[in-house]
């Protein structure tokens, strides 16, 4: 077994370990570290796609093909909805994480309270927007009559959970910027553990429609964000917001935006191309996107370890390029990188092999599984391209240089995906939008290693500006 293989496989028995919930990434060895890092991020997202797969099945086997439709048709509009705002809020764990590594306390406060701040407000204004909106944004993707008004509902409840979710997901990311990536993950199994209960009770039990499946996620994630914030209080952390005393810093703010508004920007560009490739889908009629919805689960399952390592990465890399040491920045991504590749090679082949059993799962449809396995086969291959694509860009958010990530994905997205899945769509149906996916993938992988070997990300350092030298603006 390879020494990458080894700290991975390894570092599952530091999970529940003694060690200090902080990690410093600035001393010591790397590929370690990193894994025992990455390890309770992968696990927490793996419990919460777990639920999204069973939720999946559930609703598809009680419920039919339009039910499952409807779930799948709601996850593009909710990252729409949502992309911006986060891809903001990673400014500030991009900031925590710097200030961190430069032991900066009173710009590291500054930056959690001016980060929760901001994503409530904006979960506010989320939530009353898209339960407006949801209607209008199912007839411009041109969604199948017998799908839409359970997709409305299903979507103008989930909605209800944004403010909340933002909460979690927001604290969550602070926390591992710096460098607690185990405390989100207890919770985060607890929030799944009773969304699937939940879901299971109302559809199976008690007989309810498809929105009941909302429902168990808005009390799922009420209960998580609430039981993380009561935790992190009783155990004094300063990942928290104290409201008597939280300090909004204008100059933070500032920062936050110029660091995170491209990766928000870059978000909603993935979210619109989802949108636009949906609005194709819907096009071929209820099979594909009952389909379509069951491959979003398997391709979140088979892509997440890539996303999650190079989450982890960003943390890395903002810890030391905060301490000026760029020497193990590179050798922290040359680590995730060949990690990532590995990963996606065995997550390619356990759905190739075995792909038609586990669309079997979702929908007992042969149309529809016939469908899904056909989406396995032509996109199953390539689940490298998009895991190496992902490990630059966790360099470069870690490094603050997130506009070169927004120009990658804007181009990759609508220069070569769109168009393609638009041509090939016309020339070999519902298979030409499958292979446009991993044309986009290939191509955003290209732009990355261009950026890398030519880009000016190793020359960002926010701690060295003049930020740390101005006073925050009090509340």
């Amino acid at each position: 077994m390879c020494r990458h293989c080894c700290y991975i496989v390894g570092s599952f028995v530091f999970v529940g370990s003694n060690d200090t919930d902080m990690h410093d990434f600035t001393t010591g060895t790397i590929g370690k570290p990193l894994a025992k890092f990455a390890i309770p991020i992968i696990l927490g997202n793996f419990f919460m796609q777990t639920y999204n797969i069973v939720d999946s099945i559930v609703v598809g086997t009680y419920l039919g093909k339009e039910a499952l439709a409807a779930v799948g048709a709601a996850y593009p509009v909710i990252f729409l909805l949502t992309s911006l705002v986060m891809g903001i809020s990673s400014g500030g764990t991009v900031l925590v994480s710097h200030y961190k590594g430069a032991k900066d306390s009173d710009n590291l406060k500054r930056s959690i309270d001016t980060t929760y701040l901001f994503i409530i407000a904006a979960g506010v204004l989320i939530t009353i927007l898209g339960i407006l909106l949801t209607p209008a944004i199912y007839r411009i993707t041109n969604l199948p009559k017998d799908v839409f008004p359970l997709a409305v509902s299903y979507l103008q409840v989930y909605l209800l959970s944004t403010i909340f979710a933002f909460c979690f997901n927001g604290t969550s990311a602070i926390l591992r910027g710096m460098g607690d990536s185990k405390t989100p993950l207890f919770f985060l199994i607890a929030c799944n553990v009773i969304n699937l209960v939940l879901t299971t009770l109302f559809i199976c039990v008690l007989n309810y429609g498809v929105e009941s499946s909302a429902w168990a996620s808005v009390i799922s994630q009420v209960c998580a964000s609430v039981s993380l914030f009561v935790y992190l209080k009783y155990k004094k952390s300063v990942a928290i917001i104290r409201f008597r005393s939280c300090q909004w810093s204008a100059r933070i703010f500032s920062s936050m935006i110029k660091i995170g508004l491209p990766t928000g920007l870059q978000q909603s560009v993935v979210s619109l191309g989802q949108m636009a490739l949906m609005s194709i889908v819907n096009g071929f009629g209820t099979v594909f996107v009952a389909a379509y919805s069951a491959m979003m689960r398997i391709d979140a399952i088979a892509t997440m370890p890539g996303m999650n390592f190079s989450q982890a990465l960003t943390s890395f890399v903002g810890q030391n390029i905060g301490a000026g040491k760029m020497d193990r920045v590179v050798k922290g991504w040359r680590f995730i990188f060949t990690t990532n590749i590995i990963v996606s090679l065995v997550m390619s082949a356990i759905f190739i092999l075995f792909g038609k059993s586990i669309m079997s799962c979702f929908s007992s449809d042969v149309a529809v599984i016939d469908e899904g396995y056909r989406y396995l086969l032509i996109c199953g291959p390539f689940y490298f391209l998009f895991s190496a694509m992902f490990s630059f860009t966790g360099l470069f958010r870690g490094a603050g240089d997130t506009l070169p990530t927004m120009l990658i994905s804007l181009f990759s997205l609508w220069l070569f995906r769109i168009p393609c899945a638009y041509i090939f769509s016309s020339l070999w149906g519902s298979v030409g939008v499958w292979i446009s996916i991993p044309v986009g993938w290939l191509f955003g992988l290209i732009f990355s290693v261009l950026y890398y070997k030519y880009g000016k990300w190793r020359t960002k350092n926010i701690t060295s500006s003049d930020i740390s030298h101005h006073t925050a603006v009090d509340m």
